[in-house]
């Protein structure tokens, strides 16, 4: 069984093949995942400048000390290969020149960046990868799916109970795999589609598996904030062609905070936004691309044109107001460079999981290329495990319970208040206890109080967790990473590395 049909999902039903016979859960329908809504683009060392060394010290460099190095080499090595199955897939990526066409975003040291009809790149891949499943004999998906629980037990996951339909159903499974996405909708200002609510993480955690580095949430830097518009994502890639910030008054400020400018780490442009937002104390700040070529802008962006032009807002001719909003989890299910939680039956890969690839801070771009990466060496590894002797009676689901609305949005309250750009120890200790009591204790509920226990234990800042009362590194948190797990009703954070 996979939750999930982004691109991690996508890519294991590959990998398990077609003699596999596999179930697919998709919240909504199969096309609708955060993978939809990549822009950017994909990272990779393809160009004839770049190395796999160079792709591997940039992701270092913004892992700010916690990436894993197997993790990280894993990624970068095998990404190459990646990208070469998807071309010979039928996947159309942009060209110039007669070659892949490569753009640079922060914190990259190379142009590396692949793209799709411009900003559609996780569109092109996903419509990759659905017509190859789509071939699998065996595969079926189940659209409108709500994972309930698994079916856990004597150490080990042996399937999943599901609602579909309005009836509340239990498949037993050789594996499962959570590659459920991210957890963006657990704040009111957030990049991400409907359907991210952190479910992978509450599932895995309340079965009884490890979760890792929660406190890290990723906010991208600039959002569109217009009245009435959802908070869509403004690519970095704008800001790598040379766009700039400006903030309340007009000024450009990024300089004053780090040596390359707009192009810094995701994590010091979303502060530096906040900043200049509170020195203001009103208004807003933007993104100036008007100094760019009208024909350059829509060409390499026709889909971020088109959704400002439906705001009446024009790329080429205006400054758009942008702030930060939640974007990607860099935590989640502890795995192992092949997909496997702490827990025998269950993996996880893509958003959902953390093999620490990211570590304290992702790498722009470098998503997309986990999920093809990881997913793949998931499905692979699924393959090996054994038919289901001897497992035990799980009661069937009485009823299959809808998601409370109310509940989300007292989540949100709490996470945006408690957990945002900028964080302090008294809000989150609070925002965990309001967390704890509410009644219904549903997955996003349980989720968020994951990422803020990690970001309450975690007493200092490094990469996307910043606190205002440990603003620097504490040195002896290099490379420990939070974890937590359920133990018989009581969860505690304890920091290790990873494999430890």
């Amino acid at each position: 069984m996979i939750v999930g049909s982004g691109i991690a999902g996508l890519r294991a039903a590959l990998a398990l093949g077609p003699a596999a016979r596999t179930l697919v859960l998709t919240k909504e329908e199969v096309h609708e995942s955060a993978t939809q809504y990549a822009q950017g683009g994909i990272a990779a060392a393809t160009g004839d400048d770049d190395t796999v060394a160079l792709h591997e010290q940039d992701t270092l460099a913004a892992g700010d000390g916690l990436s894993s190095p197997a993790a990280v080499r894993t990624l970068v090595e095998e990404g190459p290969a990646a990208i070469a199955e998807l071309l010979a897939w039928g996947a159309e990526f942009d060209r110039s020149g007669g070659g892949l066409a490569r753009t640079r975003e922060a914190a990259h040291s190379r142009s590396r960046i692949l793209h799709a009809h411009g900003d559609s790149t996780g569109r092109e891949i996903a419509a990759t990868l659905a017509r190859r499943a789509a071939e699998l004999p065996n595969l079926r998906f189940v659209p409108q799916a709500r994972a309930l629980r698994m079916l856990a037990a004597e150490g080990r996951v042996w399937g999943l109970a599901y609602a579909a339909a309005g009836e509340a159903l239990q498949v037993r499974a050789r594996a499962v795999l959570l590659a459920a996405g991210g957890l963006g909708q657990l704040y009111a200002e957030t990049t991400n589609p409907a359907v991210a609510t952190g479910d992978g993480p509450a599932l895995a955690l309340t079965a009884g598996a490890e979760l890792a580095d929660m406190e890290f949430v990723q906010f991208h830097p600039t959002a569109l904030a217009w009245p009435g518009a959802p908070r869509f994502l403004l690519s970095e890639a704008l800001r790598g062609e040379g766009a700039l910030l400006r903030n309340p008054a007009g000024e450009r400020f990024m300089a004053a905070y780090h040596a390359s400018a707009e192009l810094a780490p995701r994590d010091v442009v979303a502060r530096a936004i906040e900043a200049e937002l509170r020195r203001a104390g009103q208004g807003t700040c933007y993104l100036d691309a008007t100094a760019l070529p009208a024909a350059q802008l829509e060409q390499r962006f026709p889909r971020i044109a088109a959704t400002l032009a439906a705001y009446g807002l024009n790329l080429g001719r205006d400054w758009i107001p942008v702030r930060p909003a939640a974007h990607y989890a860099m935590g989640g299910v502890t795995t192992d460079l092949e997909g496997r939680s702490t827990l025998p039956g269950l993996y996880a890969a893509g958003e959902c999981a953390c093999t620490g690839v990211h570590g304290a801070n992702r790498l722009a771009s470098n998503s997309l290329l986990e999920g093809l990466v990881f997913g793949a060496r998931a499905g692979r590894a699924m393959t090996a495990e054994t038919a289901l002797g001897g497992a035990p009676e799980f009661a069937q689901p009485a009823t299959a319970p809808e998601p409370n609305p109310a509940e989300l949005r007292r989540v949100q309250a709490v996470m945006s208040a408690a957990a945002g750009v900028i964080r302090e120890g008294g809000a989150m200790a609070r925002g965990l206890a309001e967390l704890e009591a509410l009644p219904g204790g549903g997955a996003a509920a349980r989720t968020a109080a994951a990422v803020l226990r990690a970001a309450l234990a975690r007493r200092e800042s490094r990469g996307a967790h910043f606190r205002s009362d440990f603003p620097a590194h504490d040195p002896a948190l290099a490379g420990q990473h939070s974890r937590q797990q359920n133990e018989g009703g009581a969860i505690r954070v304890r920091f290790a590395p990873l494999g430890a």
